[in-house]
């Protein structure tokens, strides 16, 4: 670590500087997480998958100085100044920016969420009590480290609490996650729920021992019930956690914990994090009651400081301290929270308001279905019709005439005709 940071410092990086990382989960990005943050220099979080237009536009976007590659290492082994270093992280203040993570969006160029000190190693180090991880445990990470969810909610989190960090390889491989799982004895594992469905469907799924497994965090999409149960019975992670979040809240809000009951770690994201408030809100501002759908707000440490060079999108989401996340919510009386849709993702047939999630909930208890996604497309007579594009699990066919008899009748939310499309295996 100290190599790196004194081979950033022989490039003339400073303080404030931005460093970006451009690579898929190496020991290097690590290291580079770490340097950046001793030296207070701030690391830009770049993915791997983009082309060189998205590129160039993160590097423009924030003026990166520097992008990590091989030789700054050699170059810092030959020039280690940790008396500079020690010096330079005395001065460093926890309000400070350290990290830009871009979000990425429908429309327009994504946009750079700016985090501190403050932000991440709180938001590290709650997360790891959520999950009740020990320097006993050992965490597999197949989670991307140019998201949140890789650097904090696990490396982070695991360096908080002295936890093993455990990498399957550079990018997700069903596979190689549940061998190093199996290998390793791991007892808690991050994932998406695309993952964990690609996981639970491998060939030799049977031959791995899951045994060890009790905990980690299912988070980025809503998880189908049916999938949840799944993973509770057949992975061993009897204390897997749901948390919900955004980048510019460092990213977790909310969080189930280990103890939580099944039903509520399978339909809500969980209560409030600690030292953080909530409002749920209506279109005009007010606060809704307990119970309604409105969009959620939340204040505290963990928001962060900015749109990196975005002063106007950066007064949009954020206004007298509450960062306004776009998400449509409800909150029961236990404080319990309901993730219903995405304020731009709600639809309006013929007037009448339609949440895509608690659709694609309904229809993910189909024993054939793998994947749904619900949405709107246009019509004449209601404005916008509903339409369910559906995969079926491997070497299943299925019917849009099955897929309306199963939901037909059965669900008071599906009030109205819903159109079925499918990529493959819909005959």
């Amino acid at each position: 670590m100290d190599a790196l940071a004194s081979g950033l410092l022989a490039l003339g990086i400073r303080a404030g500087d931005r460093v970006g990382i451009w690579s898929p989960n190496r020991v290097e990005w690590l290291l580079t997480q770490f340097a950046t943050a001793r030296m207070g220099a701030v690391l830009v979080n770049i993915n791997p998958a983009y082309r060189l237009a998205e590129l160039e536009y993160a590097l423009n976007k924030v003026g990166c100085k520097a992008v990590i590659v091989d030789d700054v290492m050699r170059t810092g082994r030959d020039q280690l100044d940790s008396t500079t270093l020690d010096a330079l992280e005395a001065k460093l203040n926890p309000n400070e920016s350290i990290n830009i993570q871009f979000t990425s969006g429908t429309t327009g160029n994504p946009k750079g969420a700016t985090l501190t000190h403050r932000n991440i190693v709180n938001k590290a180090r709650y997360i790891a009590m959520a999950m009740r991880l020990t320097e006993h445990d050992s965490l597999c990470i197949p989670v991307p480290l140019y998201h949140c969810f890789g650097m904090v909610l696990a490396v982070l989190a695991c360096v908080s609490t002295g936890c093993v960090t455990v990498f399957p390889g550079e990018a997700f491989d069903p596979g190689a996650t549940l061998t190093a799982v199996h290998d390793e004895k791991c007892t808690a594992l991050h994932s998406v729920p695309t993952m964990l469905i690609a996981e639970l469907d491998h060939p030799d799924f049977a031959k791995y021992d899951f045994s060890h497994l009790r905990t980690g965090i299912m988070a980025g999409s809503p998880c189908p019930i049916e999938t949840m149960k799944r993973v509770v019975s057949k992975i061993h992670l009897s204390e897997i956690t749901i948390a919900y979040g955004m980048a510019e809240t460092s990213p977790v809000s909310f969080q189930s914990s280990t103890t939580d009951p099944l039903d509520k770690r399978t339909t809500t994201v969980g209560r409030i994090q600690p030292h953080l408030e909530v409002k749920i809100i209506d279109p005009l501002g007010n606060i809704v009651p307990v119970g309604e759908t409105g969009e959620l707000c939340t204040r505290g440490y963990s928001v962060m400081k900015g749109y990196w060079g975005d002063d106007e999108k950066t007064r949009e989401a954020i206004v007298d301290g509450w960062m306004h996340t776009g998400d449509l919510v409800t909150l029961d009386t236990q404080g319990y929270c309901n993730i219903v849709g995405r304020l731009k993702d709600m639809l309006i047939r013929g007037g009448e308001n339609i949440y895509p999630r608690e659709i694609e909930e309904f229809l993910f208890r189909h024993p054939k279905v793998q994947s749904v996604q619900v949405f709107g497309v246009p019509d004449e007579k209601y404005g916008e019709e509903v339409c369910a594009w559906i995969v079926v699990r491997p070497r299943e066919q299925a019917t849009e005439d099955e897929m309306r008899d199963f939901y037909k009748g059965k669900s008071h939310i599906i009030r109205f005709p819903v159109t079925f499309a499918s990529s493959t295996n819909f005959r």
